[in-house]
């Protein structure tokens, strides 16, 4: 399983960055595909998640109505726009994805068994 992260950086706060992830084809098809992101001292914290499938999201609370997850499936690739972005979102984020193969019809959690090398966003 391949996952190629790219879009990190620094920018102020209430800036944007979005961030890109692109998958293999077997990884892609049908599956559940995010983000999640490590903030130095803190737990790993699910952001964002979409089923592949039925293009269905679900976000942490945290980020909700301020980061927006999308796909392409031409490219297999799903995106992470972030806009108002806090000093707080400062960390390393990761385009995770489900195991292949399985039925997600009836929904994502935020469980990611495979994961990109991470980017790094800098929020000042």
């Amino acid at each position: 399983v391949q996952l190629v992260e790219s879009g990190g950086g620094s920018v102020q706060a209430g800036g944007s960055l979005t961030l890109s992830c692109a998958a293999g084809r077997y990884t892609y098809k049908r599956n559940c595909m995010g983000w999640f992101r490590q903030r130095p001292g803190k737990d790993r914290e699910g952001l964002a998640v979409l089923w592949i499938g039925g293009a269905t999201t679900s976000y942490a609370d945290s980020v909700k109505g301020r980061f927006t997850i999308s796909q392409d499936n031409a490219k297999k690739s799903v995106y992470l726009q972030m806009d108002n972005l806090k000093p707080e979102d400062t960390a390393t984020y990761y385009c995770g994805a489900a195991y292949p193969g399985f039925d997600y019809s009836s929904g994502c959690n935020f469980d990611f068994p495979y994961s990109g090398q991470g980017t790094q966003v800098t929020v000042s």
